[in-house]
Order: C-alpha cells, then sequence, then structure tokens
C-alpha cells in the first residue's frame, strides 16, 4: 500500500493545491510512482478535458499515472460553497464510502499519495456532524498543514494544530505559504510558528500568484517529512 499525506489549511484559498501540486512533483524524485487525489471537490467548470474541478484538474497534471477523472476526485459537486450546502442543494449526500474506495484504488497503483482537502480542517461533508477530519481520522493519514501567513495566521495556525491533534491525527510536517509581499512581521510571525508548532516547516513558499508546482517543488525539503511517515 503506498505512503498517504493529507494537506490541510488554516482557511480555503490558502494554497493547499499548489503545495499538494508541488509535493506531486518534489516526491517524484524520490519514489516511482506520486499521486494526487482529491476526494471531494465543490466547485466546478466546463474545461478542454471535460466538466471538473480546478484543483483536481491541476492533480492529475502532475500525476505520475495517466487516470480517469473519477479516480482523482470521486465526489465531485457543482456549486463552489461549503460541501455540506453544495450537496443539499444538488441532493447529492456525500459518500464517504466511495471516497475510501477510490482512495484505496489509487493507493493500489502508486508508491504515495498525495491528498488534498477541500476549504479548512473541519469542514462539514453533511448536516449531522461529520466532517472531513472525521474521515481523515478513519483513514488514519498524516497530515500536512498550510499556513498561509496574513494577518491573524498565528491564531489561525495554532487553533488548527490544535485540533488536528484533538482529532486523532498526526501532524507530521506544515508549510509557510506567504500571501502578501514578505515583509519583516511575515518573518517574525514563520519564525514564531517554527518554535510553537512540533511538526517541521517544510518548506516556506514565496509569495507569487502565478508560483507553480515546479517552483513550489523546489521548495521542500523532503527528509523532514519522510522521516516522520
Amino acid at each position: 500500500m503506498a505512503s498517504t499525506i493529507f494537506v490541510t489549511g488554516t482557511d480555503t484559498e490558502v494554497g493547499k493545491t499548489v503545495v499538494s501540486c508541488g509535493l506531486v512533483k518534489a516526491l517524484q524524485d524520490k519514489f516511482s510512482v506520486v499521486n494526487g487525489y482529491k476526494p471531494i471537490a465543490a466547485g466546478t467548470e466546463i474545461y478542454v478535458s471535460g466538466e471538473g474541478n480546478e484543483d483536481a484538474f491541476a492533480l492529475m497534471d502532475v500525476n505520475s499515472s495517466v487516470l480517469e477523472y473519477s479516480e482523482v476526485n470521486p465526489v465531485m459537486l457543482q456549486h463552489a460553497i461549503a460541501p455540506h450546502i453544495a450537496a443539499n442543494i444538488e441532493n447529492k449526500p456525500v459518500n464517504t464510502k466511495l471516497m475510501t474506495g477510490s482512495l484505496q484504488n489509487l493507493s493500489s497503483k502508486s508508491d504515495f499519495v498525495v491528498v488534498e482537502g477541500a476549504g479548512g480542517w473541519h469542514v462539514p461533508l453533511n448536516d449531522s456532524g461529520l466532517m472531513m477530519s472525521n474521515w481523515v481520522a478513519e483513514q488514519q493519514i498524516p497530515v500536512v498543514l498550510v499556513v498561509g501567513v496574513k494577518l491573524g495566521c498565528l491564531n489561525h495556525a495554532l487553533l488548527t494544530v490544535e485540533a488536528i491533534k484533538a482529532s486523532g491525527c498526526k501532524l507530521v510536517a506544515w508549510v509557510a505559504n506567504n500571501l502578501n509581499e514578505t515583509s519583516d512581521i511575515s518573518k517574525l510571525n514563520i519564525r514564531y510558528l517554527q518554535a510553537a508548532i512540533e511538526a517541521p516547516c517544510i518548506a516556506e513558499l514565496p509569495y507569487n500568484t502565478s508560483l507553480d508546482a515546479d517552483l513550489a517543488a523546489e521548495c521542500f525539503e523532503l527528509d523532514a517529512l519522510i522521516s516522520k511517515i
């Protein structure tokens, strides 16, 4: 079975996709077959290759294997809102068994799988209290946290670290993603979190709205990550 990590964030729009794609690319230097997986995605558009989610297509572009869309993103919701709300609107309950089965299938044909979450750690999947974090804990997937470095990031990061631990999951690494131009304050924030979070910071991504997977891949210190898995 493949090694697996789950990429979550301190919020939505903090760079989970560029981190996930960058990790896929970087890990391909260490493992033969590395694939990204987006178990649930909310928000679809029509592309040349068909209807789907932008994040899922980004993962498909960097994956080692040529896969069907449904193998990378089995649960696809059209509305770009919280999954449980989109599922209610579309009358399409989130199928966690499908999420699990598809992960097992992808793991069977991979050496390493990078699983990208949706939203933050406690994003709801239904109205009965089921959250993405429950699914990750059930699968016992080690977690990598993406911290969007901006005003308020210390509180967001520390609360998310506590929530990950409370869920029974293992935080194995975190990534500092600069959402604004680097400043003395952002450097101090990162330095504080490096001391406050037990897991290692495996990358500091520079502020760059066009940052791509290849550029991100060059930022990672993988030995610190791999040793924790």
